[in-house]
């Protein structure tokens, strides 16, 4: 198995217990279940915005301990603080080091997150939700397009906005009415090997009037300037800040380069 499908595999295994744990009602009656949403569409439609989508990652399966210091409300205040357009928090524990506590904490922040995590069934988006997410994560390569209009539409009857994740042309096919935003990675899910400008020609296949957002591998102002010319308007950007010492202050840097 590659290490998408060693990570499902365990996934869907995890969630199981999960469930035994904490039922489905128990999520209903959670305080978070009940707060209005902020919306990461408007957010990354709002030109006065940066359209970064600023992730808190502690370790990858490809890079190892990313930064295991830094202390997840620090960091993400200073995200927000500094012009993101959303927050993106890693919420699984064996493979990224994350934690439903994370988000949960990162939740301090008057702005919309993502729950980054591999969600294979509905039970996940009712624990965004009680996290107090606003945005769930659906990767195209572990999910059919059937599935991904289920999960969609079980987000949106929450009022959770999706990010449908894509990384290969024949996954176009996953895009449907409740997928509004759609990201390219620009990383191979199973090789982890970074290909720009195959997310560029992807790009020009996704439907007018979704959002393209760019994920992975962007480590430069020029990097986004060159998305931004082929229509994205979102780039979750989550290493290169989180591999510095201060990811909010590397953040701040990088705002800063970006409006000149």
């Amino acid at each position: 198995m590659d290490i998408l499908e060693t990570i499902i595999a365990y996934k869907r295994v995890d969630v199981l217990k999960r469930k035994a744990m904490r039922p489905l009602a128990e999520l209903e009656n959670s305080p978070a279940f009940l707060r209005n949403t902020l919306s990461l569409k408007n957010s990354l439609l709002d030109e006065t915005k940066t359209g970064i989508i600023a992730e808190y990652k502690r370790q990858s399966p490809s890079k190892g301990i990313i930064n295991d210091k830094a202390n997840v409300v620090t960091v993400t205040t200073a995200y927000t603080k500094n012009g993101a357009s959303g927050l993106s928090v890693l919420t699984d524990e064996k493979f990224f080091g994350g934690c439903t506590d994370d988000l949960m904490k990162a939740r301090v922040n008057q702005i919309p997150i993502l729950r980054k995590d591999f969600i294979v069934e509905e039970y996940q988006i009712a624990e965004a939700k009680a996290m107090g997410a606003d945005v769930i994560l659906l990767i195209a390569a572990c999910l059919t397009p059937a599935e991904v209009k289920q999960l969609a539409a079980y987000a949106k009857s929450l009022n959770l906005e999706v990010l449908l994740e894509l990384h290969a042309e024949e996954e176009l096919e996953h895009i449907c009415d409740d997928t509004e935003i759609v990201g390219i990675n620009n990383r191979n899910l199973k090789t982890f090997e970074v290909d720009i400008e195959r997310s560029l020609r992807m790009a020009e296949k996704i439907p007018a009037g979704k959002i393209k957002v760019a994920e992975s591998g962007i480590s430069s102002v020029d990097n986004i300037n060159l998305f931004k010319q082929h229509g994205f308007l979102g780039f979750l950007i989550g290493e290169n800040f989180m591999k510095e010492e201060n990811p909010g202050e590397a953040f701040r840097e990088f705002v800063k380069k970006l409006k000149k």
